[in-house]
């Protein structure tokens, strides 16, 4: 087991906080968009998919960090992670935030919907019946209804 020093866990706090900042960042902008969603006047998609796209870079090069902390994270012994007192709660909050993204993100994406605004080729396609399934399903439900 490799031993925690102090540098690799204040490195790690720090890049933790800094993800935990940018899904503040996602949070806020999912949140402004569900607002302009609910009223039609004021909903530009263009405008929040290139936010997205800003925080996208940013998501990316956080997450390459946290990777090479998690192989060493995870090589160390349980009881030296107990003893790192901040990495757990800033576990917890990212990954409640995360939980709040994307139940929220869920309900834009079927708002978007509902209003036409997803591209048909993002809608996934309906699962192919064989021919006769209709005239099964009819079948089924008039024997059980005598």
């Amino acid at each position: 087991m490799n031993p925690l020093t102090s540098e690799f866990t204040e490195a790690m706090v720090l890049e933790l906080r800094s993800y935990l900042s940018l899904c503040e960042e996602i949070f806020n902008l999912t949140v402004r968009e569900s607002q302009a969603l609910a009223d039609p006047a004021a909903y530009q998609q263009q405008e929040f998919n290139d936010k997205r796209s800003e925080l996208l870079p940013r998501m990316a090069e956080i997450m390459a960090q946290l990777r090479h902390r998690r192989i060493f994270w995870q090589q160390v012994s349980p009881s030296d992670r107990e003893r790192c007192e901040q990495v757990k709660p800033l576990f917890q909050n990212i990954q409640n935030l995360l939980m709040k993204i994307l139940m929220l993100d869920r309900e834009n994406q079927q708002a978007m919907l509902r209003r036409g605004l997803v591209p048909v080729r993002h809608l996934p396609s309906a699962p192919a019946r064989p021919a006769n399934f209709v005239a099964s399903v009819y079948q089924r439900n008039c024997a059980a209804a005598i």
